[in-house]
């Protein structure tokens, strides 16, 4: 191929298609989860969080509901993958050895925030969330509310499973009433996944009928196969999720491949990536349950 600005063009325009093929024709999961939320500065903070707004009879003044100062902040990262095409590879019309990296790069860019969000879960039982608390802990506390628990230690059965369900739906706000929690996705590892569908998918369990069946989404994370004994149930039903994806900037394929650039004239290398701003946070600890398996 002849180097000049229109054959480079074109072939920056040909990656560019392959990026978001990729892209698009990936399928994250993290949606089902988390909140998407955009961002317009360095930082967000959340001062929403602990408020469930209910309606009530109408006597007299409207009561305000007004915010409560938790303050819990998520500030934005910035993320990059780059790669390398060698000026020889490109005079000589063999740059579609690259195209596998380019697709990658695109599917890469898609699971992005499927990294970042569930990496919170095993982390929710040692990392702290809007009230002080650890994400998953067994005394959360709203205003003048009873203490509460999302937190548990059984390990994945039948039985530990309807008893998370129940602990969930129980759940009530700071004036004692049912916040009407029905969790309907049940998350965990490669590990778990033979157990998770007898749960959920089988008609009888040790010759009994199973009543657990089809009271949830199964949802399996290969990100969560460090942390092998894990489960999560999850009420992903609410436009609010118990997870936030923050986003400021969007995933976006960019170039350096002008004569000029310092990489083409000192190591004759064009280079191609994609980069993006965004962060994950802990919502709503009310909406999940984690055990971490492990009793």
């Amino acid at each position: 191929m002849l180097l000049n600005s229109s054959n480079l063009q074109g072939l920056y325009q040909s990656f560019k298609v392959l990026f978001n093929k990729a892209f698009s024709g990936t399928k994250p999961q993290y949606e089902k989860v988390a909140t998407i939320v955009p961002s317009k500065a360095k930082e967000e903070t959340y001062a929403w969080l602990g408020s469930f707004p209910r309606l009530r009879e109408w006597i007299g003044d409207r009561v305000i509901n007004k915010l409560k100062a938790f303050g819990y902040t998520i500030k934005n990262k910035s993320f990059e993958a780059s790669v390398s095409v060698n000026r020889d590879d490109i005079e000589d019309d063999t740059y579609g050895v690259y195209s596998p990296m380019i697709e990658e790069m695109g599917s890469s860019a898609a699971t992005h925030p499927d990294e970042i969000v569930f990496d919170l879960l095993p982390k929710g039982f040692t990392t702290l969330c809007y009230d002080g608390q650890y994400f998953f802990d067994t005394d959360h506390k709203d205003g003048d509310g009873p203490v509460q628990s999302n937190k548990g230690t059984a390990a994945l059965s039948k039985a530990a499973y309807m008893a998370a369900r129940s602990q969930m739906m129980s759940l009530t706000d700071d004036k004692g009433e049912p916040l009407g929690v029905i969790t309907n996705l049940l998350v965990v590892p490669p590990q778990l996944e033979e157990k998770a569908r007898e749960i959920l998918l089988a008609d009888e369990i040790d010759g009994t009928t199973n009543t657990a069946k089809g009271t949830a989404e199964l949802l399996v994370v290969p990100r969560l196969a460090k942390n092998a004994t894990a489960w999560y149930l999850i009420d992903g039903s609410r436009s609010i999720k118990p997870l936030i994806f923050q986003q400021r900037k969007k995933a976006e394929f960019v170039a350096l491949t002008d004569p000029t650039d310092i990489n083409v004239f000192m190591r004759k290398e064009y280079l191609y990536g994609v980069d993006c701003r965004d962060n994950a946070g802990y919502g709503l600890w009310q909406l999940a349950y984690g055990s971490t398996g492990t009793e």
